[in-house]
């Protein structure tokens, strides 16, 4: 019984110690949630200023285009793929790349029809251990990524559209919500269409002419898109994280309460059991 009780003691002690660390976990994930909850706010009025100068163009200069306006038979797609570097985050990446996996297998027949663009390890391990067409990865970001840390992906897989090695972009990324809920997402990013007014009433002169103010502002945007989705997922990491970490700590607090319980009963078991040897002793000895 002895021997029961120490390892009921040692398991309540190596509990207590884990519920210290999932403790201080979600504590620090919930104050580096609000920091990149401001840096998605705070790069929003930048992205929504782009899209307003990018349709004042397209919809109101008579004959512009561009190709990144206009859509094409579809032989290759790329996909670009935003998950955590770590894990610790519940169902973050697994739903995401659920969402993902079910996608390529609804639209494509082959592994030539498509190319993933991925940020994250655990995105770049996952699609790389199914031999999957990983053609460019990003790892080891910060929880307040900046946008040179991807610029590079952003800009080739960007560029392969322009150069028509892609006929469709794709980005799938978790739509933070709350610290509790984030939606799977995979969105259409190129090419742009039904590019409607939004709104603004300023009006614009280009130089040297809209096309070559086009030509340069569309592949930006579709880079600060990226970049937008990037704040995006990491605001739905931290806030998977906060959410596991709370309900570890819940349940390391239970399982402590249950074992505290056991504890307190095979001890009064033990100290029943003495009391009754020795009574049984006296009454022997009477």
């Amino acid at each position: 019984m002895a021997k029961g009780m120490r390892e009921i003691k040692r398991q309540i002690k190596s509990v207590q110690n884990t519920r210290q660390i999932t403790k201080a976990m979600e504590m620090v994930a919930s104050a580096k949630l609000r920091k990149a909850q401001e840096k998605a706010q705070a790069s929003r009025p930048y992205v929504e200023k782009l899209k307003e100068v990018v349709s004042s163009i397209a919809t109101g200069s008579d004959g512009v285009s561009h190709p990144m306006l206009v859509s094409r038979a579809v032989k290759r797609t790329a996909y670009i793929v935003i998950t955590s570097d770590g894990g610790l985050v519940g169902g973050y990446n697994a739903n995401l790349l659920r969402n993902v996996m079910d996608t390529l297998k609804s639209k494509h027949t082959s592994k030539e029809e498509y190319g993933l663009f991925v940020i994250g390890r655990k995105g770049r391990d996952y699609f790389t251990r199914r031999d999957l067409p990983v053609v460019q990865s990003v790892t080891e970001l910060s929880d307040t990524p900046k946008f040179a840390d991807i610029k590079s992906l952003a800009y080739a897989a960007v560029q392969g559209f322009e150069l028509e090695q892609y006929d469709e972009v794709f980005i799938c990324y978790s739509q933070f919500i709350n610290a509790i809920t984030q939606r799977p997402t995979v969105d259409r990013l190129l090419p742009f269409e039904n590019v409607e007014h939004h709104g603004g009433t300023a009006m614009y002169e280009y130089e040297p002419s809209p096309e070559a103010v086009l030509e340069v502002l569309l592949p930006k945007y579709a880079e600060t898109l990226i970049f937008s989705a990037l704040l995006e997922g990491k605001a739905s990491e931290l806030g998977a994280k906060m959410t596991a970490m709370g309900s570890a700590t819940k349940n390391a607090t239970k399982m402590i309460n249950e074992l505290t319980l056991t504890y307190n009963r095979a001890r009064q078991a033990a100290i029943t059991q003495e009391i009754t040897e020795i009574v049984a002793g006296a009454n022997a000895q009477g």
